[in-house]
C-alpha cells in the first residue's frame, strides 16, 4: 500500500513539474514577442540616425556606380541631401513619407529631414524612391534645410543640361538644386519630385 502513495506521490509531483515548465515556457515566449515589437516601435534616436546614415552611403554608393562623375559634383558642391522611402515602416513606425539628411560640405553639420505629399503630386506615388539632391550654392541649401520645401506643379522636371535642352543622364535641375534620382532599372530620366513636401525632423536633430 505504501509503495503505490510513494508512487502517485512521484506522478502528482513530476505533473507539477511539467505545469511549471509550460508556464515558464508561454511567459518566455510573451517575453520575446513583446520585445520585438518594443524593439521595433521604440527605435532609439541614435539607432533612427544610424539608420539614415546607412542609407546615405547606399544610396550614394549607388549612384557613384552608375554616374562615377557625380562624386566630384557632391564634394564640390556646398552640401547635399540624399532622401528615400524604403523600409520608413520600420525605421520610423508611426510615419508614412520618407526620411533623408542634409549634409553640409563645409561644416560637416548632419540635419536629418522628413519627406511628405504636399498635394496631389508624383514624389512619394513612386514606391521606391532614392535621390540625391546637390545643392548649387549654399543659399539654396540653407532655405532648403531652415525653411523647409515644397516643390511645386513645375518640379516634375525632366533630365536637360542648364539651358542647351539636351539629356545628360538622369540630371535633372530644379530651383537651383540638381536632383539625382534612382530606381531599380538605374537613374531616372525624370525627377519626379512634384507635390512633395521637405522639412527638418525634430526627434533626430
Amino acid at each position: 500500500m505504501m509503495w503505490r502513495i510513494l508512487r502517485l506521490h512521484r506522478i502528482y509531483k513530476g505533473m507539477q513539474m511539467m505545469k511549471h515548465v509550460r508556464v515558464a515556457l508561454y511567459g518566455l515566449l510573451v517575453a520575446l514577442i513583446l520585445g520585438g515589437c518594443a524593439t521595433t516601435g521604440g527605435t532609439s534616436v541614435e539607432e533612427k540616425r544610424q539608420a539614415v546614415l546607412s542609407m546615405k552611403n547606399d544610396v550614394l554608393s549607388e549612384l557613384y556606380k552608375i554616374r562615377p562623375q557625380a562624386k566630384a559634383e557632391v564634394a564640390s558642391a556646398p552640401g547635399y541631401a540624399v532622401f528615400s522611402n524604403a523600409n520608413v515602416n520600420i525605421i520610423f513606425v508611426s510615419f508614412s513619407g520618407g526620411y533623408g539628411v542634409v549634409q553640409d560640405n563645409k561644416t560637416g553639420k548632419q540635419t536629418y529631414m522628413k519627406m511628405g505629399e504636399a498635394g496631389i503630386g508624383l514624389g512619394l506615388g513612386v514606391k521606391d524612391f532614392r535621390a540625391v539632391f546637390i545643392f548649387n550654392n549654399r543659399a539654396t541649401m540653407e532655405k532648403f534645410i531652415n525653411s523647409g520645401w515644397e516643390f511645386g506643379g513645375h518640379a516634375d522636371a525632366a533630365a536637360k543640361a542648364a539651358d542647351k535642352g539636351g539629356a545628360v543622364g538622369g540630371e535633372a535641375l530644379v530651383d537651383g538644386i540638381t536632383i539625382y534620382q534612382i530606381t531599380k532599372s538605374g537613374l531616372a530620366l525624370q525627377a519626379t519630385v512634384k507635390g512633395t513636401k521637405y522639412w527638418k525632423d525634430d526627434e533626430l536633430n
